[in-house]
């Protein structure tokens, strides 16, 4: 028997029996949705974390104190190590004679404070950095200025504030620009307003309040003093002139801090260079992971709805034995019996597939649409798992139902009651 005829002699058989052929693919409807719509969001999440820690710099390098595999669960920054970073390791990766390939090198003493006007009293974190923070963070001034090489040198008491800590503390119709705020009640006066940027890492950098490095370290954190009482910082960034020099410049950086921190063996070191590479790929595989977890999870509905089709497969052979016997009985052969019952069971599971397909696009749109910054990425892998699955299940829950079947006796077949 041709293919065609098999197909159309399986769709007729089907609309005979339309409630429950639509009850049976059900099942492989709403696992093939919650596949593609779980999968589709997981790709989505994957996507916005990849463009939040490239949004926070490109080709960076991360020094923190203490090393990475003693951190604690929450930011690694809140350590204290016993040989924290200090000025002077900023200072001496600053010198393009000792670290080469470097553009810019930009310290970070961070420490929660309250800042306040009028009756508004907020707590935040407040970064004390450099002039060189915007090019290093991608991170720009969207109203006045960012703090310059002046400001660090007199210890100004100037103060930036990102885009969230601007719109509570003043009103839409006032210009902050020029205005007094106080940080832990000193007097700043604001002299630029962040763009929006939103999180990343462990920090939303719209929450943040930026000033000079040597006026926090002097005035707002002064408590942050290492051993030998030096102002410490939180972290070091450094920013790489291309992607190609990231592992010379981590070497070079890495041998300098042991040769200040008179550190001889590399198990003894008490800081940790981070890669932004390393970082985007540890995510991309965290994410992959649980997105696949997540399909996979979807993915039994799937395996329920492929029962489903073999059960009702079943039913359909009992209740089709005499037409069975008929056919054998004109000329049919088994494997055309085989066919029939096997394509009926294959386009039960295809036209699911499809559906299911349609209503997990619109459910991925429905799920990202709960959060502003998250969009569902429908993937090509997504749709052939999905489809694939389902044509699986049809072809592996249909063989049982259409190799009974065939293999019914023509003469007991017509004799059934």
């Amino acid at each position: 028997m041709p293919f065609s005829e098999a197909v159309r002699i399986a769709l007729r058989a089907l609309a005979a029996n339309k409630l429950r052929s639509i009850l049976t693919m059900l099942g492989i409807i709403i696992g093939v949705a919650a596949v593609i719509a779980l999968m589709s969001v997981g790709q989505g999440v994957q996507v916005l974390i990849t463009e939040q820690l490239q949004s926070a710099g490109s080709n960076l390098l991360i020094v923190i104190p203490g090393r990475l595999q003693e951190a604690q669960p929450g930011d690694p920054r809140t350590r204290r190590p016993s040989n924290p970073l200090t000025n002077g390791d900023w200072m001496a990766l600053s010198d393009p004679l000792q670290v080469p390939y470097l553009l810019a090198v930009v310290p970070e003493a961070d420490g929660q404070a309250n800042v306040s006007r009028g009756k508004t009293t907020l707590a935040v974190m407040v970064t004390g950095t450099n002039q060189d923070y915007p090019f290093v963070r991608n991170f720009y001034p969207a109203q006045g200025r960012f703090i310059t090489q002046e400001d660090v040198v007199g210890e100004a008491r100037v103060a930036v504030l990102g885009r969230n800590v601007a719109s509570k503390l003043f009103e839409p119709s006032e210009d902050p620009l020029g205005q007094t705020i106080r940080i832990n009640q000193i007097p700043f006066r604001v002299v630029g307003v962040m763009e929006k940027q939103g999180g990343g890492g462990f920090r939303n950098f719209d929450d943040m309040v930026f000033t000079p490095v040597t006026t926090a370290q002097q005035r707002l954190f002064s408590y942050l003093r290492s051993p030998k009482g030096e102002p410490i910082l939180s972290l070091i960034l450094v920013k790489v002139d291309s992607e190609e020099h990231l592992k010379a410049a981590q070497a070079a950086i890495e041998d300098l801090l042991r040769e200040r921190h008179h550190i001889t063996y590399l198990d003894e070191d008490d800081f940790s260079v981070i890669n932004q590479a390393d970082i985007l790929d540890i995510f991309g595989s965290i994410t992959a992971v649980l997105t696949t977890f997540l399909g996979g999870i979807a993915a039994i509905s799937l395996l329920v709805g492929g029962i489903g089709i073999m059960n009702i497969m079943l039913v359909s052979v009992t209740e089709r034995t005499r037409e069975i016997g008929l056919r054998k009985a004109v000329g049919a052969k088994r494997r055309d019996i085989l066919l029939q019952f096997l394509v009926e069971a294959v386009v039960l599971s295809l036209l699911g597939g499809f559906i299911g397909m349609l209503l997990g696009f619109g459910g991925a749109q429905l799920l990202a649409s709960f959060s502003e910054d998250l969009k569902a990425v429908v993937t090509l892998d997504s749709i052939l798992l999905a489809t694939g699955f389902s044509l699986a299940v049809g072809l592996f829950f249909g063989i049982y139902p259409a190799l009974r079947a065939a293999q019914l006796h023509p003469i007991d077949a017509l004799r059934y009651e």
